[in-house]
C-alpha cells in the first residue's frame, strides 16, 4: 500500500485460473506477454493485484507451476484474504470485518445436512470460507435451500457457485467485489485511488468485480457460461466491460489497448526493439528490452552477427562490472564475450526468460538504481538471481542512452543454478 507516494496510473484486479494464467497454454506465451509489458511499462506507476479462489497452499503451488509476477496486493480464498506485497502481510482490519455475524461451526452443521455437498480439500477451508464441490444440475436448488437454512439460524452468509462444480460459502461481506471495494475505500481514505482500475475475470466468482463502480473490466474470450449469462442480465449495455476475443491474459492486454488506459505492446511482441519506442521512456523499458534479447539469443532466434554482438557492448560501459551470483567479477564487456559464445545454446528447448518486481530508483540526475528478480526456466527447472543494476545516462536529465554501469546479482533461496556457468548475465 506505502510503494507508491501517489494515485497508482493503473491498478489490474485479475484473477488467476483461466484468466491471467491460461493452463491450455503450455509455453505460458500470453502470460509472459503480460509480464513483459507489465514489467516494462506499468510496475512502476501502477499496481497488481491477484484475486484468486485458491487458499495460500494453493497459490504457492501455482507459483512453483507458472512464470507468474509477484502482485503488490493478493486476494485469495474468493475474497475472505487479503495481503500485501512479497511478504503477503494480512490485512487484519478485513478478517475483523469478516468475523461479524459469522459463525463457522453453524455453516457446517447446516451444510453437512445436504449429500450433495462434497467437502473440498482440509487446505481450502479457511477461517472465512467453506467450499465444497457440487454437480451443475444440482447446484441451484442447494443453493435455494442452504441460503434459507443459513438465515433461520441468523447467519449473514453469502454462497457463490462457480467453475461448475465449487460452491463457496462466505460472510455477506466478503467475495472478491467486496474485497475490491474494501481496497478502494483504503486508497480513497489515503488520496491515492488509482487513476484506473482493469478488473479481469471467467468465471462466477469474478461476477462482483464487474459491480464495482467506475471500473474497467474484461470477461476473457474462454468465459465460462455462469459470467456471460450474470454479465447478460445484468451489465449487457455497460460500456464499461467487454468480453474480449483473446484468452486470458492475452485479452486483457486487448483490454488495456480498447480502454486507452496505457501501452499495450508486450515488448515481446517486438522483433526489432529499434522499433519499440516509447512515449516515457523509463529504466523499466531497457532492463525488460534487454532481457528478451538475452533470451532470444540463446534460444538462436536472432541473427548472430557482429552487429548484434556489438550492439551488446554498446550499452555496457567501458569500465562496468558484473558481479555473478557466485561472487566471481568479470567486466561487462568480458561478460558478454562469454555471452556471444553462447549463442543458440537453448535452442531448441523451453527456455524463457522474465523479470519480476522490477523497481527504479533515481539516485541523481544521471543515474538509476534498479532492483529486480531475473528468472531463467529450463523445462521446469528454474534458476533466479537478485539483481541491483546502476544505469547512467549519457546525457544528465535524459533517459536515452543509458549505459549498464554496475550489475550486482546473488542467488534467491532456493533457486541457484546447478550449473553456476550456464548463468551468463
Amino acid at each position: 500500500m506505502d510503494r507508491l507516494s501517489s494515485p497508482a496510473r493503473l491498478m489490474i484486479v485479475s484473477d488467476l485460473d483461466h484468466t491471467m494464467v491460461d493452463h491450455h497454454d503450455a509455453e505460458n506465451l500470453s502470460l509472459l506477454r503480460f509480464n513483459a509489458l507489465w514489467e516494462s511499462n506499468y510496475r512502476h506507476d501502477s499496481l497488481l493485484v491477484f484475486s484468486t479462489g485458491r487458499s495460500l497452499t494453493l497459490y504457492k503451488e501455482l507459483r512453483k507451476e507458472k512464470p507468474m509476477l509477484t502482485p503488490d496486493i493478493t486476494i485469495m480464498s474468493v475474497g475472505t484474504e487479503i495481503t500485501y506485497g512479497k511478504s503477503m502481510v494480512p490485512d487484519d482490519g478485513w478478517f475483523e470485518i469478516l468475523s461479524q455475524k459469522w459463525d463457522r461451526n453453524i455453516v457446517i452443521e447446516e451444510a453437512s445436512k445436504f449429500s450433495e455437498l462434497k467437502p473440498q480439500a482440509e487446505t481450502e477451508q479457511r477461517p472465512h470460507k467453506i467450499s465444497f464441490y457440487v454437480e451443475k444440475e444440482k447446484a441451484q436448488q442447494v443453493t435455494k435451500d442452504l441460503s434459507e437454512r443459513l438465515e433461520k439460524r441468523g447467519l449473514d452468509a453469502k454462497i457463490i457457485y462457480s467453475g461448475g462444480i465449487d460452491l463457496d460459502i462466505l460472510p455477506q461481506g466478503a467475495g472478491k467485489g467486496q474485497a475490491l471495494a474494501y481496497l478502494h475505500k483504503k486508497f480513497k481514505s489515503e488520496g491515492k485511488l488509482p487513476i484506473n482500475t482493469l478488473v479481469c475475470g471467467d468465471s462466477g466468482n469474478d461476477a462482483e468485480l464487474f459491480s464495482i463502480p467506475d471500473v474497467h473490466g474484461v470477461m476473457v474470450s474462454n468465459a465460462q457460461e455462469e459470467l456471460l449469462q450474470w454479465h447478460a442480465q445484468n451489465a449487457k449495455g455497460n460500456p464499461k466491460i467487454i468480453h474480449a476475443t483473446e484468452r486470458c491474459a492475452a485479452g486483457i492486454i486487448q483490454a488495456i489497448s480498447h480502454f486507452n488506459l496505457g501501452p499495450s505492446i508486450s515488448p515481446r511482441d517486438v522483433m526489432d526493439f529499434t522499433e519499440c519506442q516509447l512515449e516515457h521512456v523509463n529504466p523499466g523499458h531497457e532492463i525488460v528490452k534487454f532481457y528478451l534479447f538475452y533470451e532470444r539469443w540463446r534460444r538462436g532466434e536472432v541473427e548472430n552477427s557482429e552487429s548484434y554482438y556489438a550492439s551488446l557492448k554498446v550499452v555496457c560501459h567501458p569500465s562496468g562490472v558484473f558481479i555473478h551470483p557466485s561472487g566471481e567479477e568479470l567486466s561487462l564487456h568480458d561478460s558478454i564475450d562469454k555471452l556471444k559464445k553462447c549463442y543458440g545454446d537453448r535452442q531448441g528447448t523451453k527456455y524463457r526468460v522474465w523479470v519480476d518486481r522490477l523497481l527504479p530508483t533515481r539516485i541523481s540526475n544521471d543515474a538509476w538504481l534498479v532492483s529486480f528478480d531475473k528468472w531463467e526456466s529450463t523445462g521446469e527447472e528454474r534458476q533466479c538471481g537478485v539483481v541491483t543494476t546502476l544505469l547512467r545516462s549519457k546525457v544528465a536529465d535524459s533517459l536515452s542512452d543509458l549505459l549498464w554501469e554496475h550489475v550486482h546479482q546473488t542467488w534467491l533461496d532456493g533457486y541457484a543454478a546447478k550449473d553456476q556457468n550456464s548463468w551468463m548475465l
